[in-house]
C-alpha cells in the first residue's frame, strides 16, 4: 500500500480497535511494513490526534466487553512524570525501556504473514459469523467480500467459504473455494491445499486431492499438516484404486508417531486388503479394533474384515462391547452384546446367559429396566451373577428399599469380594447413604470400599466421604485420623486440600493445638494458593494469630507447592505460527488455531496466552476463558504475583462491566459475586441456552425471565429477550437478590438454592447440625452443587484481588 493509505489505516486502528485487537494489529502491521516505510512507532507519532472527543456511554442495549490490557503491556497507566513543582516535565524518563524476552526479528515468511494478517483484518466479524450461522446472507457476505478485495484478503475469505461449505457438506463446492484461495494468495496454502485435498476426496475427486498432496511435506515443510498429509494422500490412491501406491505412502511411516492413530492403521489395513495382503490386513484390523475401540475406525475395521468372511470372534467383540460399556457408551455396547449372542455360533449355554445380563445392565444405565426384567435374568455362578445383584442392588436403590439393598450387599461381600460390580454397589450404596443422611450405614459401604478395593477410582473419594462423615458425627478422633491418612495416601488428589483445612480445624476446635493447625492452614494456602480452602485457611490464621511455633506434623512432609510454569506475558511477535494462528482466526478457522501456535517449539511457555488473546482481541471472551480453561496449566495452585497480569486477566473477564456494577448495585449485590456467578454459569457466552432451558448470561429460565420482567416494569417480554445481555443482567441480578434475601442474605445458601433449588437445601438447613458456613458447604451431597459454590466463592475472591474497585 502506499504511505497516504498506510498512514490512513493506521489511523483507523487506532481509533476503531479494541485494545488488545489493537496491539495485534499493530504488531503484525509494523512486520508488514517494517523494510518499507520504517518505524511504526514513528508513523503513529505522526498521526495520533493531539485529542480525542470522548465517547458517549454506552447504553445498556449497547454495551459492549471491556477489553483486557495486552499482553506486552502492564495493567493500569501511570500519569506523566512531574517536576517537584507538580508541573509535567518536558524531560523523557532516562529509565531504559524493558527488553522483550523475544528477541527473533523479522523473515519474510513473518512479514507476509503479517501482511495477510493486515490485508483481510476486516473479514473476521463476517467469517466468524459465517461460520457459526452458515447462512445465505452470510455466505453471500463472504463472497461479496471475496470479490472486493484481491490477493491474500480474497484467498482467506475463500478459506472461510470452503471451510463453511465442508461443514454443510457441499464438498465439490468447499474444494472449489480452497482451490480459488490457493490461487488468491499464499500466505496459507497449506491449508488451502490439505482442507482442498480432504474435500476433493469427499466429493470423490481423488486425482484432485493427488494433486495437492503430492510432495506436501515438500512444499511446506512447517505447516502442521505435514504428519497426516500421507494418511491423506494414500486415501486418494486407495479411492484410485491404487493399492501399491498407498503402500507405497504408509510403510515409510510404520515406526513413526503417527503409525499409532487410528486413521493411519486402517488405512494401512484398507491397502493390504485391497493389495491381496489378506492376513496382514486382517491383523492390522483386528487390533485396531481391540486397542482403539472408541475410534470410528473402529467400526469401519470390523466392516471390511466381515468383508473379507474373516469376522471377529465372539471374545474379540465381547472385549470391544466391554469398552463401549467402560466409556458409558451404553447403547452401543447393548446391541453389540445383543448381536454377538444372536449371531455367534457355538457359544455355550453359559456364554448366552452372561450375555443376556450384559445387555440388560445397559438398559439399566439407559434406565429401561424393572425388577421383573432383572429377576428373569437367568442365574450364573461366574461374575454376571455378581452383576445381576448389582442391578438388582440398584433397582432396590432407586425403590427405595435399603433393607433390601444392604441384604444384596452383604451377599456380594460374602461371594464375590472381588468382583468389579461390588466396588460399583459400594459407591453406589455409600452414596445412597449419604443422600439420606445416614452417616453409619454411608462410612459402612465407603470403608468396606476403600478396605476391598484400595486401589479403585472410588478410593480417594470414599475415603474422604468416610472421613468427613466421621468429623460430621463428632467423632473427632477418627476423623483426624482418616483425614491424614487422606492427605498421604491420595497426596494430590482433589480431597487434599479439604482434608489439610478440616484437619486444621480439629487441631484448632478440638484439640487446642494452635500452632499445628496454624502449620496445616500454611501448607494449605501455600500449595493450593487460590483454591476455596486456601482462602479459609487464610482466615483462620488470622484469627488464630501470631501463636508459639510447632515442629509441623511428619504428614505435612509431603505437602509442598508444584513448580510454577515459565509463563511469558510476552507474546513472539515474530513467531510465523503465532501470526499464521491469528490469521487463521480472520478466516474463522478457530479448530486450527491451537494446533498452530502448539507448532512453535517454544509456545509452553506463551502458547495458552496467544490462544486466548487471539480471541479476546475481537471480544470472544467465551473463547478466550474456555481456552485458558483448557490449557492444563495450575493457575489456582499458584499465588497472583507468580502469574503474569494478563493471565489472570483472561481467565477473569469483564464483558459487560458497566452494566453488571450499575445492576448489581442497583439490587445491593455485590459486583464479584455476580461476574463470578456468571463465569460459572455461561463464562460470559450470553447466547448460551442450556439442556434446562436457562437463558443468557446468568442462565435464567424462561418463567423466571417473565416473573423478572413483570417485577421490573418490562412489558412485552419474551423468552428470547433473555439473549440480550443487558435484559438478562437486569433481570438477573433481581432474582438473585431475590434468591439471597430468602436464605438471608447468606451467599454460600442462596448459591446452592441458584444451582439445585431452594427445596433440597432448606431440607439440608433443618437438620441444623452445622457449626458454621463451610461445614454446611462441605455437607452439600451433590457434588456438582458443593463444586459450584466453592468455585464461585473462589471467584469472588479472586475478581476482588484483580479489579479492586476504588
Amino acid at each position: 500500500m502506499d504511505k497516504a493509505k498506510h498512514l490512513n489505516f493506521w489511523r483507523d486502528i487506532r481509533r476503531e480497535s479494541k485494545p488488545a485487537e489493537r496491539r495485534i494489529l499493530l504488531s503484525s502491521l509494523a512486520l508488514a511494513t517494517v523494510l518499507s516505510l520504517g518505524s511504526p512507532a514513528a508513523l503513529l507519532a505522526q498521526t495520533t490526534p493531539t485529542s480525542t472527543p470522548k465517547k458517549k456511554a454506552a447504553t445498556a442495549q449497547t454495551s459492549k466487553p471491556a477489553s483486557h490490557a495486552s499482553a506486552s503491556s502492564k495493567t493500569g497507566s501511570k500519569s506523566p512524570a512531574r517536576s517537584k513543582s507538580g508541573k509535567k516535565s518536558s524531560k523523557l524518563s532516562k529509565t531504559a525501556p524493558k527488553k522483550s524476552k523475544y528477541t527473533a526479528k523479522p523473515t519474510p515468511q513473518s512479514i507476509r504473514l503479517a501482511s495477510a494478517f493486515v490485508a483481510s483484518a476486516q473479514l473476521r466479524p463476517m467469517a466468524q459469523q459465517l461460520a457459526s450461522t452458515r447462512s445465505a446472507a452470510a455466505y453471500a457476505g463472504v463472497q461479496n467480500y471475496a470479490a472486493a478485495h484481491p490477493g491474500e484478503a480474497a484467498a482467506a475469505a475463500y478459506l472461510a467459504l470452503g471451510h463453511a461449505y465442508s461443514l454443510d457438506r457441499r464438498y465439490s463446492d468447499a474444494a472449489n473455494m480452497f482451490r480459488r484461495a490457493s490461487t488468491a494468495g499464499k500466505a496459507l496454502d497449506d491449508y488451502a491445499d490439505y482442507l482442498g485435498a480432504q474435500a476433493s476426496l469427499q466429493a470423490n475427486r481423488p486425482a484432485d486431492a493427488y494433486t495437492l498432496l503430492d510432495h506436501f511435506a515438500d512444499r511446506h515443510p512447517d505447516s502442521i499438516f505435514v504428519p497426516t498429509a500421507p494418511i491423506l494422500l494414500a486415501n486418494a490412491y486407495l479411492q484410485s484404486g491404487d493399492p501399491q501406491g498407498a503402500l507405497r505412502t504408509l510403510q515409510p511411516l510404520a515406526n513413526s508417531p503417527i503409525a499409532s492413530h487410528a486413521d493411519f492403521r486402517y488405512a494401512l489395513g484398507h491397502a493390504n486388503q485391497l493389495a491381496g495382503n489378506a492376513p496382514v490386513a486382517s491383523d492390522i484390523y483386528r487390533k485396531l479394533y481391540a486397542q482403539l475401540p472408541l475410534s470410528s475406525e473402529a467400526q469401519q475395521a470390523r466392516t471390511q474384515l466381515q468383508a473379507m468372511a474373516l469376522p471377529l470372534s465372539a471374545a474379540e467383540r465381547k472385549s470391544h462391547a466391554d469398552q463401549l460399556f467402560n466409556a458409558k457408551r451404553y447403547t452401543e455396547a447393548g446391541d453389540e452384546y445383543h448381536e454377538i449372542a444372536k449371531n455367534s455360533s457355538g457359544l455355550s449355554t453359559a456364554d448366552l446367559d452372561a450375555l443376556k445380563i450384559y445387555e440388560a445392565v445397559c438398559d439399566l444405565k439407559l434406565k429401561h429396566l424393572s425388577r421383573h426384567d432383572v429377576e428373569k435374568l437367568p442365574e450364573t455362578g461366574d461374575d454376571s451373577a455378581a452383576l445381576k445383584l448389582y442391578m438388582l442392588a440398584e433397582i432396590s436403590r432407586t425403590e427405595n428399599d435399603a433393607t433390601g439393598h444392604d441384604a444384596i450387599i452383604t451377599q456380594m461381600v460374602k461371594r464375590f469380594p472381588s468382583s468389579r460390580w461390588l466396588e460399583e454397589a459400594l459407591y453406589s450404596g455409600g452414596n445412597m447413604y449419604l443422600l439420606k443422611h445416614d452417616a453409619k450405614q454411608a462410612i459402612y459401604h465407603y470403608t468396606t470400599l476403600v478396605t476391598l478395593f484400595p486401589r479403585s477410582t472410588y478410593a480417594p473419594s470414599a475415603h474422604w466421604r468416610a472421613a468427613w462423615l466421621n468429623y460430621r458425627t463428632r467423632n473427632y478422633s477418627e476423623a483426624a485420623r482418616l483425614m491424614d491418612e487422606q492427605i498421604v495416601q491420595y497426596a494430590g488428589g482433589i480431597e487434599e486440600p479439604g482434608a489439610l483445612y478440616w484437619r486444621g480445624r480439629i487441631y484448632e476446635d478440638e484439640e487446642h493445638n494452635f500452632p499445628q493447625a496454624a502449620n496445616y492452614y500454611r501448607a494449605l494456602s501455600t500449595t493450593f494458593a487460590n483454591f476455596y480452602y486456601a482462602i479459609l485457611a487464610r482466615q483462620r490464621l488470622a484469627i488464630i494469630g501470631n501463636k508459639a511455633a510447632a515442629d509441623p506434623s511428619p504428614v505435612l512432609a509431603g505437602v509442598h507447592p508444584s513448580d510454577a510454569p515459565d509463563l511469558s506475558p510476552e507474546l513472539p511477535e515474530n513467531d510465523p505460527h503465532l501470526i499464521k494462528a491469528r490469521l487463521l482466526a480472520n478466516a474463522s478457522l478457530n479448530e486450527y488455531i491451537g494446533p498452530e501456535i502448539q507448532a512453535a517449539p517454544d509456545s509452553p511457555e506463551w502458547g495458552a496466552l496467544a490462544q486466548a488473546e487471539t480471541f479476546a482481541s475481537y471480544g470472544e471472551y467465551t473463547r478466550a476463558l474456555q481456552s485458558m480453561k483448557h490449557s492444563g496449566l495450575p493457575y489456582f495452585a499458584l499465588p497472583i504475583d507468580q502469574v503474569p497480569a494478563i493471565y489472570w486477566q483472561l481467565l477473569f473477564p469483564k464483558p459487560y462491566w458497566a452494566d453488571l456494577v450499575a445492576d448489581a448495585q442497583r439490587n445491593g449485590l455485590d459486583p464479584y459475586l455476580v461476574a463470578s456467578l456468571i463465569r460459572q454459569e455461561s463464562e460470559f457466552n450470553a447466547g448460551a441456552v442450556s439442556r434446562a432451558n436457562a437463558y443468557g448470561l446468568m442462565q435464567l429460565l424462561p418463567s423466571v425471565g417473565k416473573a423478572m420482567a413483570k417485577k421490573n416494569g418490562i412489558k412485552h417480554f419474551g423468552t428470547n429477550d433473555l439473549l440480550n445481555p443487558a435484559t438478562n443482567l437486569a433481570l438477573g441480578t433481581t432474582n438473585l437478590k431475590q434468591v439471597l434475601d430468602r436464605f438471608g442474605g447468606q451467599a454460600e445458601y442462596a448459591l446452592a438454592a441458584y444451582n439445585a433449588g431452594d427445596v433440597p437445601i432448606r431440607l439440608w438447613l433443618a437438620s441444623n447440625d452445622y457449626k458454621d458456613v463451610p461445614e454446611f458447604v462441605e455437607s452439600i451431597p451433590y457434588t456438582e452443587t458443593r463444586e459450584y459454590v466453592q468455585a464461585i466463592l473462589r471467584n469472588r475472591e479472586m475478581y476482588r484481588a484483580l479489579y479492586p474497585i476504588r
